[in-house]
């Protein structure tokens, strides 16, 4: 069984490519989450071995579940997705313990490479 990562973004359209890109190169989608505060939530029951993470999203945005994630487990890798390259953002995200951060629209050969950088 390959690594499993859990998949979380407000797009569901954002979820399925994410979760077929991930799931062709021989990851388990560990589960899903619509907003930050599910995120957490499902973080928590499944241990998953990374997140992947929308930062603009309702009820608790990525950066905020990012920081509870990394409070409950020091060592979780998360990586950050957004639209927007929005240079503050990243900036908090990594200082936030963020591994990498991918920039939607995203090529599947990026997101593999950033997978691959935190979890191998």
């Amino acid at each position: 069984m390959g690594k499993s990562i859990l998949i979380c973004d407000d797009a569901a359209f954002m979820r399925m490519m994410i979760k077929d890109i991930l799931s062709k190169n021989g990851y388990t989608i560990a589960g899903e989450a619509e907003n930050g505060a599910k995120a957490v939530e499902k973080f928590n029951e499944v241990k998953p071995d990374l997140v992947m993470m929308d930062i603009t999203m309702p009820e608790m945005d990525g950066i905020q579940a990012l920081k509870k994630i990394k409070s409950v487990d020091a060592d979780a890798n998360v990586i950050m997705c957004s639209a927007m390259g929005q240079q503050a953002m990243v900036i908090e995200s990594i200082q936030s313990g963020a591994k990498d951060f991918i920039v939607k629209p995203f090529q599947a050969d990026r997101v593999l490479e950033a997978v691959k950088k935190a979890i191998g």
